[in-house]
């Protein structure tokens, strides 16, 4: 079936307590910000419903909700840096340390101990932010790969069995940044970027065993998120019922983002624990295979930045510090 421990990963997963609760503080803050702003606004244009004519106070509250979700929405786009720097980055520091085995520092803040081996190993968040965007466009230019390949076929409905696919391959690769970030603090490099090169190169001459394991934790995560869903179905109908308006949509919104936060906070840290025991046990001892670092040159403009600043650090052409992170918007 799969090669992960599930109770070691627990096990590692619980003993890193103030990170799954600093988690579910941020996500939690993130799913009430989307509630206020959304309620706002629909409050709002619940208020101004009037000049839309006979049943204004149903369309402002329906038009207000949309545009403080969106409002909000914009503010996470921006912040989603430092949230990355300051909330996974460095849970992702002490699971690499427990996976391997070492014991944290006693009286040192867990918080803080993970925070400062993540300055130390990738030095700024400017530059964790452009490797993790450029190991997504990878990502994304493998999954697309995978999905031209199934279009080539000429069979009935396989439109829609690629974009099953793929979307379940987005959830399957969904950890491929972040177990770089893990490898990166592992191996104690002081060049980010060619770290970031070659773990990006394990991953994709491991891919059999690595997505083998990703599609059993797509599974698990997938019906665990659906169950959340559920559960959350109920207080988020409360927080709709006294929203202004007939937002009947917002129950099932909200539900969504509650089951979200719950994702993000504790199945998430699980499922990553589980891909780092795989990741770790398959690519030791290994060293970057060059076929494979030639095919993702081939095939990923991302995968060609990626490298060329890995070899613009090594020669201190570029100051690593000053790199403006890329935006998920350019070509892949």
């Amino acid at each position: 079936m799969w090669d992960f421990k599930v109770m070691t990963a627990l096990r590692l997963m619980l003993r890193t307590l103030p990170f799954i609760v600093l988690r579910i503080l941020v996500y939690l803050g993130i799913t009430i910000g989307y509630v206020l702003v959304t309620g706002i606004g629909a409050g709002i244009g619940y208020g101004i419903g009037p000049v839309f004519g006979d049943g204004g106070h149903a369309t402002g509250a329906a038009w207000g909700g949309i545009i403080g979700f969106g409002v909000f929405g914009a503010f996470m786009y921006l912040i989603r840096e430092y949230l990355l720097y300051m909330v996974k980055a460095g849970h992702i520091a002490v699971l690499v340390k427990l996976v391997d085995g070492e014991t944290l520092p006693d009286g040192k803040s867990q918080l803080g101990y993970g925070a400062g081996i993540v300055k130390q190993r990738v030095v700024s968040s400017s530059v964790l932010f452009a490797i993790d965007q450029l190991i997504k466009g990878v990502v994304k230019a493998i999954t697309g790969m995978v999905r031209g390949i199934l279009h080539l076929f000429p069979i009935p409905g396989i439109q829609r069995i690629a974009g099953l696919i793929h979307a379940f391959l987005r959830v399957s690769l969904g950890f491929v940044d972040e177990l770089i970030l893990a490898r990166m603090i592992r191996t104690e490099s002081e060049e980010p970027w060619n770290s970031a090169k070659d773990s990006v190169i394990l991953y994709g001459q491991n891919y059999k065993v690595m997505l083998k394991n990703a599609a059993w934790l797509a599974l698990i995560i997938y019906f665990l998120s659906f169950l959340v869903f559920l559960v959350m179905l109920v207080p988020a109908a409360a927080i709709a019922y006294f929203m202004p308006g007939t937002l009947s949509f917002a129950t099932f919104v909200f539900a969504v983002l509650l089951a979200w936060g719950l994702k993000a906070a504790v199945l998430e840290p699980f499922a990553l624990t589980c891909m780092m025991q795989v990741y770790f046990d398959v690519v030791a001892d290994q060293q970057p295979d060059p076929e494979w670092d030639a095919h993702l040159e081939k095939i990923s403009k991302k995968f060609r930045k990626l490298k060329e600043r890995a070899m613009g650090a090594a020669s201190g052409a570029g100051d690593e510090d000053n790199v403006p992170p890329s935006t998920p918007n350019q070509a892949t």
